[in-house]
């Protein structure tokens, strides 16, 4: 069965730190790609972070750009966003997602949450300031 499980969410003060991770079927993790995106109340989901499983190569949002690192253990089939200097606009339920229609090696990572056909149950990040 296909399915993700994230964890490692909770509150936290602004300028803090938490790494969420996301564990993914073997099955899952042959995608091409995987990423985390997040969705604050009132807002649309927002794309955070991609990475390439075969190449390993990385994309980050604007917002996040020197503060998140992405980054994957084939080992275990999980995907880890480590997030340093959180500030109160992180807070958000963060979502790991699967581009699992394409298989690993396809090419570059695409954006856009529609792009991406399976999904974790989310786990919530809140920043206190």
């Amino acid at each position: 069965q296909v399915q993700l499980v994230e964890s490692g969410g909770r509150s936290v003060q602004a300028g803090g730190s938490l790494r969420l991770s996301c564990a993914g079927s073997e099955y899952t993790y042959r995608s091409n790609c995987m990423g985390w995106f997040r969705q604050a109340p009132g807002k649309e989901r927002e794309e955070v972070a991609l990475i390439n499983i075969g190449d390993g190569s990385t994309q980050y949002a604007d917002s996040v750009k020197g503060r998140f690192t992405v980054s994957q253990d084939n080992a275990k089939n999980t995907v880890y966003l480590q997030m340093n200097s959180l500030k109160p606009e992180d807070t958000a339920m963060y979502y790991c997602a699967a581009d699992s229609t394409r298989l690993a090696f396809w090419g570059p990572c695409l954006s856009g949450y529609d792009e991406y056909n399976v999904w974790g149950q989310g786990t919530q990040v809140t920043v206190s300031s």
